[in-house]
């Protein structure tokens, strides 16, 4: 159902600037949803993962040092998995993992949440997202909720972009209020703006 992928990143990718205007479109959600199947087993196997704390700020002030620690993990986790197709069979153990050495899509994601939780910031800024690549893969990437922006933590590209940069279709996405709760996405009325080429990826079928 997801894709997952190698990143080819480069300095520069990585050293570009996040955006820098207060006037980006939020997520909006929908109506609620149910949580994906893998997500529930995830929060099984990962309970400390599923807690949300309702003291914590919802959005992350975006400054120089956020910017970086956002960079150095997506960099980090994206060169340290190995992407590899995988069967989710009835054990737990099969599911999303945190910092495997070989997974897809949803280890990337869940890993680089997992180091940003750690590095102190707030759950509720820090939500799981199902979306369809322009070629119809399902995929899960991290947004993480800014004072600029939603920004876009992803396995195929170094860039971190605003969420309305990319050319995916947004399916859902976890809820603030309550990590394990998940909600539609409203669709943007926004194109998409990055390249093939400026990827650079290597997709491997979950």
């Amino acid at each position: 159902m997801f894709a997952g992928a190698l990143s080819v990143g480069s300095a520069d990718a990585r050293s570009r600037p996040l955006p820098d205007s207060n006037s980006l479109t939020p997520i909006v959600e929908a109506s609620p949803t149910l949580a994906p199947f893998q997500h529930v087993r995830f929060c099984l196997r990962y309970p400390s993962e599923c807690k949300t704390n309702p003291t914590e700020n919802a959005r992350i002030d975006l400054d120089a040092q956020i910017s970086e620690l956002l960079k150095r993990v997506n960099h980090s986790v994206n060169m340290s998995i190995i992407p590899t197709p995988k069967t989710y069979g009835s054990n737990l153990g099969d599911g999303w993992t945190i910092a495997p050495d070989m997974g897809d899509c949803n280890d990337y994601a869940v890993t680089k949440r997992h180091e940003l939780l750690e590095s102190g910031l707030p759950s509720k800024a820090l939500r799981l997202s199902v979306v369809k690549t322009a070629s119809g893969i399902g995929h899960l990437v991290l947004v993480v909720v800014t004072t600029k922006g939603d920004i876009v933590m992803d396995n195929l590209t170094e860039v971190l972009r605003p969420w309305q940069s990319t050319d995916y279709h947004w399916l859902k996405i976890q809820s603030a209020t309550d990590s394990k709760f998940w909600y539609e996405i409203k669709a943007p009325a926004v194109g998409p703006s990055v390249s093939l080429a400026d990827r650079r990826v290597r997709l491997a079928d979950r």
